[in-house]
């Protein structure tokens, strides 16, 4: 049987019984002509079918098949029950293969329809359609007595679909205050949408009718492939046209907040911060919904609060992070205020180890480590022994001193095992710039804390042993005397409340044990000097060479060279030559 289809005056002959193209995300409307991929085994053969032998032979050449839009574009063999119901018979101008096993169709809508019946076919999806004509379309696109059409053929009517319906005689003049209408916004939407091109308005504006350009609109709205259904679907022309102008009325209001934060964002940029823009634009659209920044601000001051900062130092920080938040994350200030934070994070405030203060326990440390220097030993455990009655010493800094080689640096380990506490080491050697020290002003990017703040980093706790070695090389310059800033880390009254250039803020030095070396007394200044106590480590006799290096550094030596002590043999002079012939004080 054959189905009567009218536009504009034309009549095409179809056959009610067409195969199913199903559509993913895509709403084509009629008289609009578009290119479609089509890739599915079931929509190639649907094509097929269509190109063979479809509609009746008349002078339009056939090749007619239905476009029906999917449910959900996540099914891959959509059955009847994934379908809408209402679809548009379109005519397949052209097929053209694809390397890749695809058809490129070209294909112009023709005339809405309903579906009433679906039909598998071999390998596709038939259906049998029935004439769904708008309602106050105009008078050469309805039904004309005695055409081939029954007269009892429905428009559709989505709340009574299989009901007989008469055509109800739509108000001229409401149709064409609708069209004006739904023209005059969509000339306003193409104006403030970037992708549509002005020379579709100047399309709609020449459609024949208003049906034409109420389906020409929808076509061109940007929305859901469902809301383009539902214009598909509506029951008449005064309907269509209605939608459409709330559904502009709306976009357009959507577009003037995005021009009107993309305005905002312009206006607050420099001119060498374009780069930035898709960053402030997320800024202004979460400014403009009331909701939290999406950046990791929040994490930084949550972090803080939790870390259980003293007073001042959150106080600073939190400023730290108000400015941060206000700035562009890909700016250098932002870079600056950003490691602040990091690094007021990463230092230790409360964290510490447990102290080991047993005498008899540090006696048998020192003793295992080193061999002889007893006089040194006796002045270390009388150090430990006044920390442990006290739990803090106040006194001076012990400076080692003697010639390289002695043990000054290994003596220092030992002191952290036998208190129990993280050892750091601090090389001095060469230092000149006071910024080494006392760290380097927020003024530039690259800008660090002195050493004696990265070295409590590195400890993760507030009581460590540090060990200053050479503190007799420091050396000064144009650009300051670091033994001058050294005079605050180790005086007792000053340490509790060490200010380093980079931070702005005290930190706490007062429960660290520094342990300073020096190959002479000449290379430090008095005052710095006054600061410390000074151990002498003097040099070693002979039979003290002989027993270090028979307890310590032949055990040492073979390790390192991967030898069994089993399988090596000494002369018993050998050692004797080595030190008498090959070692100097």
């Amino acid at each position: 049987m054959s189905l009567t289809l009218f536009r504009d005056g034309e009549r095409f002959a179809v056959d009610e019984r067409l195969p199913v193209l199903p559509l993913r995300d895509v709403v084509i409307f009629p008289h609009v002509v578009m290119p479609l991929l089509v890739g599915r085994a079931a929509s190639l053969a649907a094509v097929e079918a269509a190109v063979r032998s479809n509609g009746v032979a008349t002078s339009d050449g056939g090749r007619f098949i239905l476009l029906v839009a999917q449910r959900s574009a996540d099914v891959d063999d959509p059955s009847a029950a994934d379908l809408f119901r209402v679809g548009v018979v379109a005519r397949v101008h052209q097929v053209g293969r694809l390397p890749n096993g695809t058809a490129k169709v070209l294909l112009e809508g023709i005339a809405r329809v309903r579906v009433t019946r679906f039909a598998p076919a071999t390998g596709y999806l038939r259906a049998t359609v029935a004439a769904a004509p708008l309602v106050g379309a105009s008078a050469s696109d309805e039904h004309e007595p005695g055409d081939d059409a029954s007269d009892a053929e429905t428009p559709y009517a989505p709340d009574d679909a299989t009901e007989p319906h008469a055509i109800a005689t739509a108000d001229p003049a409401a149709i064409e205050i609708g069209a004006r209408r739904a023209v005059a916004l969509f000339e306003e939407y193409a104006a403030l949408h970037r992708r549509l091109p002005q020379e579709v308005v100047q399309l709609v504006h020449e459609s024949a009718t208003p049906e034409r350009q109420a389906f020409a609109i929808a076509a061109h709205l940007t929305v859901k492939h469902d809301v383009r259904q539902r214009l598909l679907e509506a029951p008449d022309l005064a309907a269509l046209l209605g939608a459409l102008g709330d559904l502009l009325t709306g976009e357009i209001e959507i577009l003037k907040l995005e021009r009107k934060i993309e305005s905002d964002v312009r206006g607050s940029l420099f001119q060498n911060q374009r780069e930035f823009y898709l960053q402030e634009q997320l800024k202004a659209i979460h400014k403009e919904l009331g909701a939290e920044d999406g950046d990791d601000v929040a994490e930084l001051e949550a972090q803080l609060r939790a870390r259980g900062l003293p007073e001042a130092v959150e106080a600073r920080a939190m400023r730290e992070v108000r400015k941060l938040r206000r700035m562009s994350p890909l700016s250098p200030e932002a870079t600056v205020a950003r490691n602040f934070v990091d690094w007021i994070l990463a230092l230790p405030w409360h964290e510490r180890t447990d102290d080991v203060l047993d005498v008899a326990h540090a006696r048998a440390v020192l003793d295992e480590d080193h061999f002889g220097l007893d006089e040194v030993k006796e002045r270390i455990l009388d150090h430990i022994a006044v920390l442990s009655l006290v739990g803090k010493l106040d006194g001076p800094v012990l400076c080692l001193v003697g010639a390289p080689g002695v043990g000054k640096t290994s003596l220092g380990r030992s002191v952290a095992r036998a208190l129990g506490r993280k050892f750091v080491r601090m090389s001095l050697g060469g230092v000149r710039d006071e910024a080494e020290i006392r760290g380097h002003r927020r003024t530039y990017i690259g800008s660090m804390p002195g050493r004696v703040i990265q070295a409590m980093r590195r400890a993760g706790v507030v009581n460590p042993v540090v060990l200053l070695d050479e503190v007799d090389k420091l050396g000064h310059d144009y650009r300051g005397d670091p033994a001058a800033a050294l005079l605050e880390v180790l005086d007792p009254e000053q340490r509790a409340t060490f200010n380093d250039h980079y931070l702005e803020v005290d930190y706490d030095l007062s429960q660290v044990l520094f342990v300073t070396t020096a190959n002479s007394l000449a290379g430090i200044p008095d005052a710095l000097r006054d600061r410390m106590e000074v151990i002498r480590i003097a040099g070693y006799l002979d039979h003290e060479k002989l027993a270090i290096a028979r307890r310590h550094l032949v055990p040492r030596q073979l390790t390192r060279h991967g030898l069994d002590p089993a399988h090596v043999q000494w002369d018993a002079d050998a050692l004797k030559g080595v030190m008498r012939g090959y070692t100097r004080e």
